[in-house]
């Protein structure tokens, strides 16, 4: 396995995690997600420890915070060898404290959340979406303060838009906080957006990106073709309004590119497409699901191997879409001589009339 530097955290993770959104399966989104409970929680962490894979991801709200305690009574007796990401912020009971960044639901949900995870400490703590109704310097004071107290070791943001990531690095630098070193963020061959101004903010702040969702919300599982309807046990059937929005012509165009290099390389579709990712400027770790171990096991072929340049650039040419203003006077070079894109731009492909 392969493992990188977490921003500039001096902190290495593994260049795949293991994201367990499919444990406990409560509630109208995760129960499509998956179902797995402690034995098959305990097989698969085996499976990933096994693969060099330690760094396990979760939230709060993942069924209804059945994921954490899943991850922790599964985790016992092997703490020390894993990496703890999880994430708070999203509502989380009914009270009219139980969401957001205030310094109350901060304490108290680390609190809960040590207590679900069977640990006296967080290895990475993430706000998953920002507050806009708590100043940051309340934010960041209460975030370090957790640090100096040994419950979190680092910090990150998820969902943040760039002047949001930006206002709360300020902050921290003004007033000698504990500053985030990751963006948990969404980003895949059908949702590059986080190239525009994600990318280049990760690049200056030290920022790295442990990457959510990185088959598009399964539709680059290889599953899902042209024409042809959802496959039975697609999680799209259910979930299709929370997932990100990807145009359907660009969708097909990319899982056509991603057949074509799986055929050349002889890997999987999901493979091809992880490993692409793998490739991009600032990604520290690249988060994979699985209902099983199959899936588990072909997701953990996509590192050990690399596409090649000419490989890269047909997946990029396939992917490519204009950025929205004020992103494309850079990206198609009109503006590009003092601030050029940290990655190839490609002119979005026509679709066939």
């Amino acid at each position: 396995m392969d493992y990188r530097y977490l921003g500039t955290s001096g902190f290495k993770v593994p260049a795949l995690g293991f994201g367990a959104g499919t444990f406990g399966g409560k509630g109208p989104l995760f129960s499509a997600w998956g179902h797995t409970d402690v034995t098959e929680a305990k097989r698969l962490i085996g499976i990933c420890l096994d693969a060099g894979v330690n760094l396990f991801d979760t939230a709060d709200v993942y069924s209804e915070g059945a994921s954490e305690t899943i991850l922790g009574a599964a985790l016992k007796g092997r703490r020390e060898q894993a990496i703890i990401s999880t994430k708070i912020s999203l509502r989380a009971g009914d009270g009219p404290n139980d969401a957001g960044a205030s310094r109350h639901h901060l304490i108290g949900g680390v609190e809960r959340a040590l207590k679900r995870l069977g640990t006296d400490y967080i290895d990475l703590l993430q706000l998953h979406h920002f507050d806009a109704m708590t100043p940051v310097e309340q934010v960041m004071s209460t975030l370090d303060d957790l640090v100096r107290a040994g419950k979190l070791r680092y910090l990150g943001a998820s969902n943040f838009s760039g002047w949001q990531l930006m206002k709360s690095q300020a902050a921290a630098d003004k007033l000698g906080y504990s500053r985030f070193v990751a963006n948990q963020t969404y980003y895949s061959l059908v949702g590059r957006d986080y190239e525009w101004e994600l990318m280049p903010l990760g690049l200056d702040q030290g920022l790295g990106a442990i990457v959510w969702s990185p088959l598009g919300w399964g539709r680059l599982t290889g599953k899902i073709r042209r024409g042809q309807p959802l496959p039975p046990g697609s999680r799209l059937h259910d979930t299709a309004g929370f997932a990100p929005p990807v145009d359907e012509e660009r969708l097909y165009r990319v899982v056509d590119a991603l057949d074509a290099v799986a055929a050349e390389t002889g890997r999987s579709v999901p493979q091809v497409a992880l490993n692409w990712l793998l490739q991009r400027p600032t990604v520290s770790s690249v988060l994979v699901g699985a209902r099983n171990e199959q899936q588990l096991r072909d997701n953990l072929g996509a590192v050990g191997w690399a596409l090649d340049a000419a490989q890269v650039a047909r997946l990029d040419a396939a992917s490519a879409v204009m950025p929205s203003y004020p992103y494309y006077p850079y990206w198609n070079g009109m503006f590009a001589e003092r601030n050029p894109p940290p990655v190839p731009f490609n002119v979005p492909t026509e679709p066939p009339a």
